[in-house]
Order: C-alpha cells, then sequence, then structure tokens
C-alpha cells in the first residue's frame, strides 16, 4: 500500500515538473491538435493546442514504476498493455501530425494491432501469470469458465474495447484524465483484495501501476483542465485504457470492469447507438456522439459537463468495487 501511494505521488510530482519544458517542446515542434470539421463549432478555438501529451504521461508513470514495482510478471503484463496500446496512439498522433489533418491510423489497422497486442498479453497472462480461463461474475461468487479461445476473445474485447472507449471520451478538457484516475482508484483497491487474500506479491504489485498511471493523470490534469494547455492525444487515451483493461485482465475482473469503467462503457455505447439509429433508420438519437458533445449542443457549459461525467465515473467505479468486494 505504502509503495503504491509512494508511486503515485511520484508520477504526480514528475508530471507537474515536467509539463512546463515539455508542452514548451511541443509548442516549438508545432505538435498541434488538428480539429475535425464535423465537430462542435466551439472547438474550434482548440486548433494549434499542443498534442501528444501523453508522451509526458508515460515518461511520469515509467519513473516510480523503475523506483517502486517488484517487476513481477502480472505488473510487467499491465505495462505492456499500456505501452502497447500507448505506442499505437503514438503512431496515429504522429500520422495526424505528418498529414496535418484529424484523421490519423484508419480503424481497421488498429485492431488489427491491438489484436496482435491482444494475443501477446492473453499468452503471457495464461503461461506466467498463472491465470486460468474463468472470470468473475459480477454479484455473484461464481466464476464463468470460457475456455481458451472465449479467454483471448473476451482479452481482445476487453483491451480493444477500453483502449477505443477512453479515446472517444478524450474530447473534452480534462475528462478521460480524471474518469481515468477515478477508475484506477477502484482497480487498485481490486488488486489489494486479491493480493492480501491470496498473499501473492505479483498481484499486490498491481496496486503500484495503478497508483503511477492514476498520480501521472492527476499531475496531467494540472494543464489538461479546462482550458486545456495540452492534450495527451491517443498517445495517452489508448494507454490509459490499455492499462486499465490490462488490469482488469491480469485481476480476473473483465466483467466486473463494465460496472467500474461504466462511463467509458456509456461513452462508447452511445457512438454505437448513433451509428446503428442512422444506418438502420436514417435518424440520428443524439444531436452529436459521443455523448459528452451532445450535452455540449444542448448548451452545456464544458466544465459542467467534465464535473458532472466525472461524478457519474466515480459513481460507477464505486458501485463496480462494492459489487466486487460484496461477492468476493
Amino acid at each position: 500500500m505504502l509503495r503504491a501511494m509512494g508511486a503515485s505521488v511520484m508520477a504526480m510530482v514528475v508530471m507537474v515538473l515536467i509539463g512546463p519544458a515539455f508542452i514548451r517542446w511541443l509548442r516549438r515542434n508545432e505538435f498541434g491538435q488538428n480539429v475535425r470539421d464535423d465537430g462542435p463549432a466551439g472547438h474550434k478555438t482548440k486548433e494549434g493546442t499542443p498534442t501528444m501529451g501523453g508522451l509526458a504521461i508515460w515518461l511520469a508513470v515509467l519513473v516510480p514504476f523503475l523506483v517502486f514495482s517488484r517487476f513481477s510478471v502480472a505488473s510487467l503484463t499491465v505495462m505492456i498493455a499500456a505501452f502497447g496500446n500507448a505506442f499505437i496512439g503514438f503512431v496515429d498522433d504522429w500520422t495526424k501530425i505528418a498529414r496535418k489533418r484529424s484523421l490519423g491510423l484508419s480503424a481497421r489497422v488498429k485492431l488489427l494491432l491491438q489484436l496482435a497486442l491482444s494475443l501477446l498479453v492473453g499468452f503471457i497472462a495464461l503461461r506466467f501469470v498463472g491465470l486460468d480461463t474463468r472470470v468473475d461474475l459480477p454479484f455473484t461468487d461464481l466464476r464463468l469458465q470460457l475456455g481458451t479461445v472465449g479467454f483471448y476473445v473476451l482479452v481482445f474485447l476487453t483491451i480493444s474495447g477500453f483502449s477505443n472507449a477512453v479515446n472517444l471520451t478524450d474530447g473534452l478538457d480534462g475528462l478521460a484524465a480524471g474518469a481515468s484516475a477515478i477508475v484506477l482508484v477502484a482497480m487498485a483497491g481490486i488488486a489489494f483484495i486479491i493480493g492480501r487474500n491470496a498473499s501473492d506479491p505479483g498481484i499486490s504489485d498491481l496496486m503500484v501501476v495503478a497508483g503511477c498511471v492514476g498520480g501521472a493523470c492527476l499531475g496531467f490534469l494540472w494543464y489538461n483542465a479546462f482550458p486545456a494547455d495540452v492534450f495527451m492525444g491517443d498517445t495517452g487515451s489508448l494507454g490509459l485504457g490499455g492499462a486499465i483493461a490490462g488490469l482488469a485482465v491480469v485481476t480476473g475482473t473483465e466483467l466486473v470492469l463494465l460496472i467500474i469503467g461504466g462511463l467509458f462503457v456509456i461513452e462508447a455505447a452511445s457512438v454505437t447507438a448513433q451509428v446503428l439509429s442512422y444506418k438502420l433508420f436514417r435518424r440520428r438519437i443524439l444531436l452529436m456522439a459521443p455523448l459528452h458533445h451532445h450535452f455540449e449542443l444542448k448548451a452545456w457549459s464544458e466544465t459542467k459537463i467534465i464535473v458532472r461525467f466525472w461524478i457519474l465515473a466515480g459513481i460507477f467505479a464505486g458501485a463496480g468495487f462494492a459489487a466486487y468486494y460484496a461477492t468476493f
């Protein structure tokens, strides 16, 4: 527990300290955000804001991880999921900057890369972490047997689904960073419970990972809060989703994560519902997807949406943790 707290504080401090110089470096190299033409009109003022701030987040994660982690296979597996997705996001961000457009890698290429990453994470989890092919069922003390193929499918859906869900949520200043930090607190709590009951230092080491990533998110908020001085880009959002998903995989709580990360699930579901509604009925159920843009067009202020969504993230995270704690 103390190592996790120390890692969190160090990550936050490192992020706050390197932030100004890093933002100046991004501005000097003209690594600015390209805003989509079909987005909310108010976002045009964000054009040119430095992006790829996720690079600083992952540096702030790496430093305390090297200091406080015991380098268990479980913690390294989560870091592979996080940094693997961050690398995919970096390539996507770099493509946008190099081509000076708001679109980077195609969805197909992203999914193929995430599939390869998921297979690697699943293999390590089964072979070296010692997981079986079962998953916890929320609100029960049962574990669902998936089989090897089903396990790999679930790992892919979790890693790909949550990395892209966090990416979709990253549409307002500070929204994704704040919500991710909240979810990571719940995941750290689950790692603590599992490690305490199993007396497994490898699993308890996951608290350090959650502390590193959560602390870096809080430090990043110092510069990403409205009005943002820097955006995390896909380098940050895909990596954060990968870290959260990786924690769920190695703790066997992929289904519980649907509750803990309920805000991200809703944001992703809003996009799916919008697309299906238009394809099937030629009607949009939202003014704009993801959901936070709908409320922007309903004339809610950006800060009001962010704070209320953080509150929702806290409610979901608390409910998911309570459901896990009550049935463990």
